[in-house]
């Protein structure tokens, strides 16, 4: 670009955002804490998901010391819904790390950030410049596809060194989030909203382009057990060493479904690349794993790290 391209750039996108910007509960504090626990909260999950699980954490866990001394069941426990538990457990040793080697303060450049455990270039970037006023450029999806609209750029390193370009020196918080707002926004992945995006007359391409088909799910069929004593239902729990959600509680899972049996209910879900449809019954105990299981009083099952599936099971049993 230009210079003078560079400059209507800028000042169009910063000027845009502070009329659009969505009112987001991180967007009115500089606390890096908690604009960290939204970044990573955000990545893989929509906004709209994130919003009660946002509160709910910051409410449960103010500060990185509160995280930091939590045990790490609590923290999947109120995770859980968001997926990816990984997240959350490379975030509770992040926190533990802060308090450890950086005496409770967090790093104010993207370079030490880099430092802490499942924090990468993009999330460093991001609470660097929206934290602490650090002009490096954050690279999301949302960034590299307004990027690659807008300049008619073939590939990420492309997209990584205009972006370092173009940040705005002195607003890299606003412009940063406005890249981002933009792309989540105006800038869509399927029907972009070319005729309300402020970029629009020096976009070279302007409109929806092709891209890679995403592959289909795979389907699979998955069978759960509620069993019940009095006010107790029967749980049991993922091995600390499973590939997917350690240490996870959830309903018992059947090897088969049972032969003349009523389910109680039916959903899907999906985990991965994988979409369940999941058949629940009552009082089966032909169990598929060998696992540790507990009879849980049903008003505690709440407070257990469960599975976002068991929650939804649950939840639709009431």
């Amino acid at each position: 670009m230009s210079p003078e391209e560079t400059t209507f750039f800028r000042n169009s996108l910063l000027a845009w955002y502070k009329e659009n910007a969505r009112d987001l509960p991180w967007r009115r504090t500089r606390d890096p804490y908690r604009i960290w626990i939204s970044e990573i909260m955000l990545q893989q999950t929509r906004v709209a998901a994130v919003l009660d699980h946002y509160a709910r954490f910051t409410a449960r866990f103010p500060d990185v010391h509160a995280l930091a001394d939590a045990a790490e069941a609590d923290v999947l426990a109120l995770w859980s819904g968001l997926g990816y538990y990984r997240r959350a457990r490379m975030m509770h040793r992040a926190a533990q790390a802060v308090v450890r080697d950086f005496a409770g303060v967090f790093p104010s450049t993207a370079e030490a950030l880099l430092q802490l455990p499942g924090i990468g270039a993009y999330t460093a970037a991001a609470v660097a410049s929206i934290a602490f006023g650090e002009p490096v450029a954050v690279v999301d999806g949302n960034v590299e596809r307004v990027l690659m609209r807008v300049a008619a750029l073939g590939g990420l390193s492309e997209v990584r060194g205009l972006a370092s370009r173009l940040i705005d020196k002195e607003q890299p918080s606003a412009f940063n989030q406005g890249m981002m707002e933009l792309g989540a926004t105006v800038c869509l992945p399927k029907a972009p909203l070319c005729l309300q995006c402020p970029l629009q007359s020096t976009c070279r391409t302007r409109g929806e382009h092709p891209s890679t088909p995403r592959k289909p799910l795979l389907p699979r069929d998955a069978y759960y057990s509620l069993l019940e004593q009095g006010n107790k239902i029967l749980l049991e729990q993922r091995p600390t060493d499973a590939s997917l959600m350690a240490g996870m509680w959830q309903l018992p899972e059947l090897a088969a479904a049972p032969e003349r049996l009523q389910p109680l209910c039916r959903l899907k879900h999906s985990i991965t690349v994988t979409n369940y449809t999941v058949t629940v019954y009552a009082g089966v105990q032909t169990f598929q794993n060998d696992w540790k299981r507990e009879w849980v009083p049903l008003d505690r099952a709440a407070e257990l790290p469960l599975t976002g599936l068991a929650r939804k099971i649950l939840r639709k049993l009431r």
